[in-house]
C-alpha cells in the first residue's frame, strides 16, 4: 500500500484558521470541519483505508470553498439558493436541470440568487470523474469541498432570500443558528452518530430533497428567534468574548441555549443529516466509478503549483474582502 502522504500541513495555516475563526461564514469552521471528520467513519473499510488517513487534510479543507469567496467572485453563488424568490413551498416549480432552470430564469437569475443544487450534482460528476481516474489529490480535494457544499444544503438560511434577517430586523442570526449554536452545544450535547454511508441511486433527487427540507424550515428558524428576542433583554441575549486576544460582542449563552430550545433538536438533526449525506455521497461517487482499488493510486503527492495554489488561497483569505453576498 502506498503511504497516504499526500498533505502536510503547515503549523502556520493552521494558527491561519485559528485566527480568523471567528470571521467565518456558512457553518462556521468548527462544524464544516467536524462534519467531513465525522462522515469519514460512516465509510466502508474499503474507502476507509484512504479516507481515514487523511482525516486532518479533509477536515482542515472542508473550508477551501469559503475561502475562496475571497478571491473568487462566482465562488459566493454556488453556497446557497434563495429558493423563495423562484417559488413557493412546496418548491415544485423549479426545474431539476440546470439548462432548464436557465432557460426559465436566465443564468444571470441564477448566479445572483444562488446555484447550490446545482453545483452540488456538478460536484458529484467531477468526484466520480476521480475516483474513475484514481487520482489521489482530486479524490481528496473534491470530497473536502463537496463536504462543505453539502453541510450548507442543510442550512435553512441558505435556502432563503432572508439570510442573515436583514429583512425582518434579525442581523445576526445566520450566525446564531449555524456557528454560536454548533460551538457552544455540538460536543456537548448532539449524538453526531450517522450510520453507515447508504448508496444514493438519484443524486440529483436526493439533492432537492435536502434542498426543500432546508426552504421549508427557513420560516421556523426566523419566526421563533423573533419571537424570543422581543422575551429577553439585549443586555441579556448578547455578552462579550475574548477570542484570540480580541474583545467580540457574540449571543450568550443562555440566549444560544433558548433558541437551541425553542427549535427543538433542529440543528443537531440537520447537522446529524449533513454528516449522513456527505458519507453518502463520497460512497455513491466511488460505487458508481466501478469501486475502484484505493490502495494504490495516481497523483499521491502535490507538485509545487499546488502548493502554491493552496497557500495563494490561504493568502488571500487572510488579507481579503469577502466578495459578493455577505452573510
Amino acid at each position: 500500500m502506498l503511504p497516504r502522504c499526500l498533505i502536510q500541513i503547515p503549523v502556520y495555516f493552521i494558527l491561519f484558521i485559528l485566527l480568523r475563526h471567528e470571521e467565518v461564514h456558512a457553518w462556521g469552521f468548527f462544524a464544516h470541519q467536524r462534519i467531513n471528520r465525522l462522515a469519514v467513519f460512516c465509510l466502508p473499510p474499503e474507502m476507509m483505508q484512504l479516507y481515514k488517513p487523511q482525516l486532518e487534510y479533509l477536515s482542515v479543507h472542508a473550508t477551501d470553498p469559503d475561502k475562496r469567496r475571497y478571491a473568487v467572485a462566482a465562488e459566493g453563488a454556488r453556497h446557497y439558493i434563495d429558493i423563495d424568490v423562484f417559488d413557493t413551498p412546496p418548491y415544485l416549480r423549479i426545474p431539476r436541470r440546470w439548462q432548464d432552470a436557465v432557460e426559465k430564469y436566465t443564468a444571470d437569475s441564477l448566479n445572483r440568487n444562488g446555484i447550490l443544487p446545482w453545483h452540488l450534482e456538478k460536484m458529484m460528476a467531477v468526484l466520480t470523474k476521480a475516483f474513475r481516474e484514481r487520482d489521489q489529490h482530486r479524490i481528496l480535494q473534491i470530497s473536502a469541498e463537496i463536504g462543505h457544499y453539502i453541510a450548507d444544503a442543510h442550512v435553512p438560511l441558505h435556502v432563503c432570500s432572508n439570510h442573515n434577517g436583514q429583512l425582518t430586523g434579525q442581523q445576526g442570526i445566520h450566525g446564531l443558528w449555524e456557528s454560536r449554536i454548533p460551538e457552544l452545544l455540538a460536543d456537548r450535547e448532539f449524538d453526531y452518530w450517522a450510520g453507515k454511508a447508504v448508496y444514493i441511486a438519484d443524486w440529483r433527487r436526493y439533492v432537492w430533497q435536502i434542498i426543500t427540507a432546508s426552504g421549508l424550515a427557513a420560516d421556523t428558524v426566523l419566526r421563533e428567534e423573533k419571537r424570543l428576542s422581543h422575551e429577553w433583554q439585549p443586555a441579556q441575549r448578547y455578552a462579550w468574548e475574548s477570542r484570540n486576544g480580541t474583545l467580540i460582542r457574540t449571543y450568550a449563552d443562555g440566549y444560544t441555549k433558548a433558541y437551541r430550545h425553542a427549535m427543538g433538536d433542529m440543528v443537531e438533526r440537520r447537522m446529524k443529516n449533513a454528516i449522513e449525506a456527505v458519507a453518502a455521497c463520497w460512497y455513491t461517487a466511488w460505487m458508481n466509478a466501478g469501486q475502484p482499488s484505493l490502495q494504490t493510486l495516481n497523483h499521491t503527492t502535490l507538485t509545487d503549483s499546488e502548493s502554491q495554489e493552496f497557500e495563494l488561497l490561504q493568502k488571500q483569505w487572510i488579507q481579503g474582502r469577502m466578495l459578493g453576498r455577505q452573510e
